[in-house]
């Protein structure tokens, strides 16, 4: 079987036959990055939303970044508040505010809703997580001011319990649990607070806009998500890393659903946190195993899930061998290139993993490419771009 046959290149007219070849209209479509800061890709990313609002009836843009920051861009570029150098810098956690690509995508999303009605949204499907994490305090503060009383406690209670923002986001507790308070008298009460306060929100629901409707369900998810990873942030055993990374990914799956119903939506976020199966990462002394945001949403939407993976012929002067699926991919005569991940896995046997010397390069699993629908390929990488 000729690869040619089940590829195309990379065009507004490849990716609309893809939509169309998928058994069902995604309701979320997911694009995968193999490695973070990588311009070309970013670029390319910004040319498929395009042609998805343009042409497809996407209206929705979401990245692996902080949901709460995520709130100034689309408050951005639904209504021109601020400058688009603030939102670049208050809008993005994990360094994303200084991608080139990412600030050319909010200037044409703020350009495209000034001549519409109909406008584009954009969301930040991340936990307010770095390895550490951000105190709970805005989300909590945040989900009270739109509910109506009586609360489970005042804000004097509240303030009193959260305390200075600075003891939550300690850097110091990523690699040593004891400087975690999320173990605390004060953060194991804020637990129960967060929890009566979401049970209050199901409540309350009838009297809500749509608006604050979706605003308070992000704050409630956000302040449990958070203060349930302060929780084993002050875990000492073997299994904390692991477990924090399935609770992060939970939190993005949680917030995709949500994206969802403001569908169809292009995802953007690495590989591993958008593919279908388990993910698998070096870290330190261990390998960390857990179910992807991916995978939990596939398990929610069913075929309304898609998910594109992306992959990378030469980078810098890094050449895959010819017998991993980049060495194949790299014999495609488009240097940009989409392929059907299921008839590659049929037609590509036995192929070799690539061992790449871009330790930020995640290079794609043979194994599982038939848990893939497609890959976007770039066969050339100029250069590898800073890690944030």
């Amino acid at each position: 079987m000729d690869i040619k046959d089940m590829a195309r290149p990379l065009d507004g007219a490849g990716v609309s036959a893809f939509l169309r070849s998928l058994p069902a209209e995604p309701l979320l479509l997911g694009l995968g990055e193999a490695r973070h800061f990588v311009g070309e890709l970013g670029e390319l990313r910004n040319q498929i939303f395009r042609h998805l609002v343009e042409h497809e009836g996407y209206r929705s843009f979401a990245i692996e970044s902080d949901c709460l920051m995520g709130l100034v861009v689309d408050d951005y570029v639904a209504t021109g508040a601020g400058t688009l150098d603030d939102v670049m810098e208050r809008g993005f956690s994990h360094a994303f505010g200084a991608s080139p690509a990412n600030r050319e995508l909010v200037r044409w999303m703020r350009a495209y809703n000034e001549e519409r009605d109909d406008k584009l949204r954009f969301f930040g499907f991340d936990g307010p997580l770095e390895y550490w994490a951000a105190s709970p305090s805005q989300a909590l503060t945040s989900l009270c001011a739109l509910l109506d009383g009586p609360l489970p406690c005042t804000g004097e209670t509240l303030d009193a319990l959260l305390g200075p923002d600075e003891r939550w986001a300690n850097e110091a507790s990523a690699m040593d649990p004891s400087q975690s308070i999320g173990r605390s008298a004060d953060a194991q009460r804020l637990r129960l607070i967060a929890d009566d306060l979401v049970a209050l929100l199901d409540t309350q629901a009838p009297r809500l806009s749509a608006e604050d409707w979706e605003r308070a369900a992000l704050y409630g998810r956000t302040a449990t998500g958070l203060l349930r990873y302060h929780y084993w942030l002050a875990d000492a055993s073997p299994e904390r890393w692991p477990r924090l990374s399935a609770l992060r990914d939970a939190m993005m799956a949680a917030n995709l659903r949500a994206v969802a119903e403001c569908g169809p939506a292009l995802v953007s976020s690495h590989n591993l946190h958008l593919q279908r199966n388990k993910s698998f990462m070096p870290f330190g002394d261990q390998v960390l195993e857990w179910w992807s945001a991916g995978a939990i949403t596939a398990r929610h939407l069913g075929d309304r899930y898609a998910f594109l993976a992306s992959a990378f012929g030469v980078i810098d002067d890094d050449t895959p061998p010819s017998d991993t699926v980049e060495g194949v991919l790299s014999t495609l005569p488009w240097d940009r290139s989409l392929t059907d991940a299921r008839r590659l896995a049929e037609a590509v046997t036995e192929p070799a993993p690539r061992i790449s010397h871009d330790f930020a390069y995640f290079p794609l699993d043979p194994a599982q490419l038939d848990t893939i629908d497609g890959v976007v390929f770039i066969k050339f990488i100029k250069q590898a771009v800073k890690l944030g």
